[in-house]
């Protein structure tokens, strides 16, 4: 795996367990929102529902769900997401690396 898959990997895993109320209190914080507008992340990306889903591994019905208001992401996803927003090219190479 590449140090870039495997720095976002441990990022996130860091992110789920902080979310989760794991995990060391000294060091840094996560700043996990408590909502997030998925489909403003994904125009910003100017994907479709189709290919920000297949892209990012979500099911489409799922992220209907959240455009829509019917669900919220949990707290990891919520993460995942917040990285897809701020580093999406970086994501889709992580993803592509495995």
């Amino acid at each position: 795996m590449s140090s870039v898959a495997d720095s976002i990997r441990r990022g996130l895993e860091q992110a789920a367990s902080f979310a989760g109320g794991q995990g060391p209190t000294d060091g840094f914080r996560v700043n996990v929102p408590d909502r997030i507008d998925v489909r403003a992340i994904r125009a910003r990306l100017q994907m479709t529902q189709e290919e920000f889903a297949g892209r990012f591994g979500f099911s489409v019905k799922t992220l209907r769900h959240w455009e829509q208001g019917a669900r919220q992401p949990e707290g990891p996803t919520r993460a995942y997401l917040l990285v897809i927003d701020r580093a999406p090219q970086a994501v889709q190479d992580a993803l592509q690396a495995g």
